[in-house]
């Protein structure tokens, strides 16, 4: 049995102004998706500009601060909302959610390719690669702020967190920064390296993202304040997740039947 870290959640005070580690996770993801979106801009055929890059991470941003904190709202704290509606502004309380930052990039994507002439997939085929990172990023911030810890476990490597009780539980932060950030920046980076049907990176980004939180969901706990969904095991990460699979899986095979490189 191990215990968690106690790590300070503010990585720098200046005065008043505390930067918090969270935060500084964002700031690293957004970092990574710029350059690594750069790199991407550089290959030859790519199509893109390094100015456009520029924009599109800019457009992303927008989408997932707005599309994460209105998702966490609706998708989890809807109660919470009808009590007190000026709860949706207080972002410094917490509380972000990756489904809601994903349609909010999503219609980024929408807006930006259809300004820059790219389409919707063209533009989300050239992002997804990019998203993992800053996944794995958060992720890590949500271990060093001690939340969104995983179920009870006797597993060697389980960890007491300072907030969840003194029985050991499943680190869950840290499996999803391996999954949903090591890993599937791994397999979209390489499997992009080369041209694609239009929609099949897309495709692959949901199908491996939802596989994956659908994954570590039967280790994590599930927010006290929804429960589980039905019997022991259907979190709303599930219920939220599932569909991407589905979704991804029907994207690769119209890309694939398609067969037009995009």
């Amino acid at each position: 049995m191990l215990t968690a870290p106690q790590i300070d959640p503010i990585a720098i005070q200046l005065g008043p102004l505390a930067i918090r580690w969270y935060g500084l996770m964002y700031l690293i993801g957004f970092f990574a998706a710029w350059w690594l979106g750069r790199q991407r801009a550089r290959r030859a055929g790519s199509g893109w500009l390094a100015e456009q890059v520029d924009d599109l991470i800019f457009y992303a941003a927008l989408g997932v601060i707005l599309g994460g904190r209105l998702g966490y709202v609706f998708f989890y704290g809807f109660d919470q909302l009808l009590a007190d509606p000026l709860y949706l502004l207080r972002i410094w309380q917490g509380g972000m959610s990756f489904h809601g930052g994903l349609l909010g990039v999503l219609v980024a994507a929408w807006l930006f390719g259809r300004k820059h002439g790219f389409g919707f997939f063209g533009t989300t085929d050239f992002v997804a690669p990019l998203v993992p990172i800053g996944l794995g990023a958060g992720r890590i911030g949500n271990f060093v702020n001690g939340e969104l810890w995983g179920r009870v476990s006797d597993v060697p490597w389980a960890m007491v967190f300072p907030y969840a009780g003194p029985l050991p539980r499943h680190p869950s932060q840290l499996y999803e920064a391996l999954l949903e950030g090591l890993v599937l920046f791994a397999v979209l980076w390489f499997y992009s390296a080369k041209p694609r049907p239009r929609m099949a990176v897309s495709g692959l980004f949901l199908a491996g993202y939802g596989g994956a939180r659908t994954a570590v969901e039967f280790a994590r706990e599930p927010d006290a304040h929804l429960g589980f969904l039905a019997g022991d095991w259907l979190t709303m990460g599930m219920l939220l997740s599932l569909p991407m699979v589905v979704g991804g899986l029907v994207l690769m095979v119209l890309a694939y039947r398609n067969a037009k490189p995009g």
